[in-house]
């Protein structure tokens, strides 16, 4: 019957199409920040970028419009745009290297984690909670260490914030991972793997 509804709803609900937009607007986003330096065109991007993501999965649920595209979408392009932001900023210098890295290590480790998914029939774990709220932290975090690029008193409270927010991310960032490699120990440990030939199916 799921499947069934989300063959009438399609591709393009609008929970869909957003997370689109939000994927579209990452080479834009780059283009601002390394090309013209634009910061307050940047800014507001990012901001939007943060309004996206939460309307997306608030319409999801409001408009019953779920659907396996959009749970593949939502974190990818939460992860892409997270991933774009950290290089950008760290190319103009506006955070250290060490946070750029910090960020996709994590991703790439759990990464790692999928081939022994597979063999319990998994492809993916469901988003926990502490990722949810790791990746709000950073897009809070982003937009007001861009701001704090400036002189004066507000942009040197928008550094402090943004610094308080980007520590609290990378933390539940990390976190969260952690959680899912667990997560993955205890799947291991009580699922029998599946035959060789049903797996990726």
């Amino acid at each position: 019957m799921t499947d069934q509804r989300e063959r009438d709803l399609g591709v393009w609900t609008v929970p869909n199409i957003l997370s689109l937009l939000r994927l579209a607007s990452i080479p834009l986003f780059l283009w601002l920040v390394l090309g013209p330096e634009a910061d307050g065109w940047a800014l507001a991007l990012l901001m939007l970028s943060g309004v996206t993501d939460y309307l997306d999965g608030y319409l999801a649920r409001v408009l019953d419009q779920r659907s396996w595209l959009g749970e593949l979408l939502d974190p990818v392009a939460d992860r892409l745009y997270i991933l774009a932001v950290v290089v950008g900023l760290a190319l103009r210098d506006v955070i250290p290297w060490w946070v750029a890295l910090a960020l996709p290590l994590r991703d790439l480790a759990l990464w790692g984690l999928v081939p022994l998914l597979r063999t319990r029939g998994y492809t993916s774990l469901p988003v926990h909670f502490l990722g949810k709220a790791a990746t709000f932290n950073l897009l809070y975090a982003f937009p007001l260490l861009l701001l704090g690029e400036g002189e004066g008193v507000v942009p040197t409270l928008a550094d402090v914030f943004g610094w308080a927010f980007a520590l609290w991310g990378i933390g539940l960032y990390w976190w969260a991972g952690l959680l899912y490699a667990w997560q993955v120990r205890t799947l291991l440990l009580s699922t029998p793997p599946l035959p060789r030939s049903e797996r990726g199916r």
